[in-house]
């Protein structure tokens, strides 16, 4: 047996289609993140003016008991929830870009989508209305479109990760100057709404927003799944997953689509939350110590991360990161 194979034994997972073989670590490391981020969520269902302790938090959840019931579950719990499904996504959306790009700077925030779907957004806010669907759809359009602009300027018979991403960081700035301008244009109150929900934040998510996020978040879930063996093969150099059978152009550009889409959803009810989607994946890498990295285990990190990230901004900071515009409960 090999060193590597010695170091690093691997579970044999056969799925149809799919020849999966996480590493033992990489599932010790997942069952830990999700430990993790599970106790980290009851602890802050129990913090707020209204202080509660563990057992009450449970007993809250079950609906019996009157008032703090509310404050846990119809005030603190979307919160926390938006926090565990944003953080996956935006951290599998990283994971994705980094390994196309095969650069740690590869993310969606870096190269210009972020931004992008934000400027989608604001058109939207300031155009249609601030409606969740339309925002949305604002922030998807804006990402895609994006997205298409990056891809066509970095190419030259083929795309290149570095040149995604030098090209990426200059319409990134253009954006961000046009959503200046866009801002500037609109009316004091929706420019000062826009603004403060470009900051990023958690405060403005209900359960309505996490149903209309669920299930177009669970389905590009699944069919990031099912990207992860051509992104292995892709990982090799175009001649080596050409060789195994994968169409390389075609593999980016539905890698581009579901980072974009992921991103989008994100940015439409909670804002741009920048960072998540560039250390996630990386910190999963060098937790798991994989060659590659790991979209699951980035994803449990960007969960683990944002939740902890908001629970110390609430409440461990001399004020509130960002300001609050919801209950102080």
């Amino acid at each position: 047996m090999s060193r590597a194979n010695s170091t690093s034994p691997r579970v044999h997972l056969r799925l149809p289609g799919l020849g999966l073989r996480p590493t033992r670590r990489s599932l010790w490391v997942g069952a830990v993140l999700a430990v993790i981020t599970a106790l980290v969520a009851v602890v802050a269902m129990g913090l707020g003016d209204l202080a509660l302790s563990i057992p009450e938090v449970i007993h809250a959840l079950g609906g019996n008991d009157g008032f703090a019931s509310t404050v846990v579950v119809q005030w603190r719990l979307p919160r926390i929830l938006g926090a565990i499904m944003f953080g996956a996504a935006l951290a599998a959306s990283g994971a994705l870009f980094q390994t196309l790009t095969r650069n740690p700077l590869g993310s969606p925030d870096i190269i210009g989508f972020s931004t992008g779907a934000y400027t989608g957004a604001i058109i939207a806010l300031t155009v249609v209305g601030g409606s969740v669907m339309s925002m949305s759809v604002g922030a998807l359009l804006g990402g895609l479109a994006t997205a298409a602009i990056v891809y066509l300027l970095a190419w030259r018979g083929g795309v290149q990760g570095f040149r995604l991403i030098i090209v990426g960081i200059a319409v990134t700035a253009m954006l961000s100057s046009l959503n200046t301008f866009l801002l500037l244009r609109a009316k004091t109150e929706v420019a000062m709404s826009a603004n403060l929900w470009g900051a990023g934040a958690l405060d403005v998510v209900t359960f309505k927003d996490l149903g209309i996020a669920v299930v177009p978040l669970a389905l590009l879930a699944l069919i990031t799944f099912f990207l992860i063996p051509p992104l292995r093969q892709l990982e090799m150099g175009d001649d080596a997953a050409l060789a195994h059978g994968v169409r390389t152009e075609g593999t980016r550009i539905v890698v581009l689509v579901v980072g974009v889409a992921l991103i989008a959803i994100v940015t439409a009810i909670a804002g741009p939350i920048a960072f998540i989607a560039l250390v996630s994946p990386q910190i999963a890498r060098r937790v798991v110590r994989s060659p590659g990295i790991p979209v699951g285990s980035s994803a449990l990190m960007g969960s683990a991360l944002l939740l902890i990230a908001d629970v110390v901004g609430q409440h461990l900071m001399p004020n509130e990161v960002p300001p609050s515009a919801s209950s102080p409960w």
